[in-house]
């Protein structure tokens, strides 16, 4: 237990410390030895970094890509897992451990053939580019796989003996019966999506599709970098994904030891 809570004590330092310095002028930030409270709360560094840039519509991007990647990452995995789990066909196997090897490929790796790809379908520079190519990952197909297993088949062929169709038998039972595992996918889906910065740094080439991640990069171009800005949108764009978090983490918990990864 001790342990724990010192691993977890060390693991909130940095965002303690974000969010102090996001109170903090340059002057206090450059100060050595640091000091650890800000001498004023004030909210000057939030309204300046909010005004300086197009901040609503990098939020609404970043909301538009997190939240349509996400829906596609549900509607295709969970179809993928649904086959891989519940369907005998040849090659089923060799084709899950083929899902699970692209796990271990970094995104650097496959980065050029991807923005080739997206190139030639005209979606450089748009959004679409940045939810398409995120909607299937391997991660999110061996969760609910997993968790599709645990399934009574007999549900399934009873309701094939009732003449349900395919798709009716998985939208009104599969997907039901999964939403624990689903729950899982969706916040890890919104966690990776909302914090993403490669590959919407790759795909964004101007202003109006920029993503939070990217903005707060912008900062750093300037001659001068405004560290107490860069503090201030960094607390901004954290907040969401760790309010979150803290709701959903009994789920995650449960989810996670659910399908099987302990």
């Amino acid at each position: 237990m001790v342990v724990l809570i010192t691993g977890a004590l060390i693991a909130i330092i940095p965002l303690v410390w974000m969010f102090l310095g996001s109170f903090k002028s340059p002057t206090e930030l450059a100060q050595r030895p640091p000091t650890f409270l800000p001498e004023s709360w004030a909210l000057t560094n939030y309204t300046e970094a909010l005004g300086r840039f197009n901040f609503v519509q990098y939020l609404t991007n970043s909301v538009l890509v997190t939240v349509g990647a996400t829906v596609l990452t549900l509607a295709i995995n969970s179809m993928a897992a649904y086959a891989l789990a519940k369907y005998n066909f040849r090659g089923r196997t060799a084709l899950f451990l083929i899902t699970l090897a692209t796990i271990m490929i970094p995104l650097q790796v496959i980065l050029i053939p991807v923005y080739q790809v997206v190139a030639s379908l005209g979606l450089v520079n748009t959004l679409w580019g940045m939810i398409i190519p995120a909607a299937a990952t391997p991660t999110g197909v061996f969760l609910l796989r997993q968790y599709m297993l645990t399934i009574p088949d007999e549900l399934i062929e009873a309701a094939r003996v009732d003449g349900s169709g395919e798709f009716r038998t998985f939208w009104q039972i599969i997907l039901p019966l999964s939403a624990p595992a689903l729950a899982v996918v969706a916040i890890f889906s919104i966690m990776w999506r909302w914090s993403d910065f490669l590959w919407p740094l790759v795909v964004a080439q101007s202003e109006a599709v920029y993503t939070l991640p990217v903005a707060l990069a912008r900062f750093n171009a300037e001659l001068t970098v405004p560290f107490n800005l860069i503090l201030a949108m960094g607390v901004v764009s954290t907040i969401p994904v760790l309010i979150l978090f803290l709701i959903f983490q009994k789920q995650i918990a449960t989810g996670i030891a659910n399908t099987g990864i302990k």
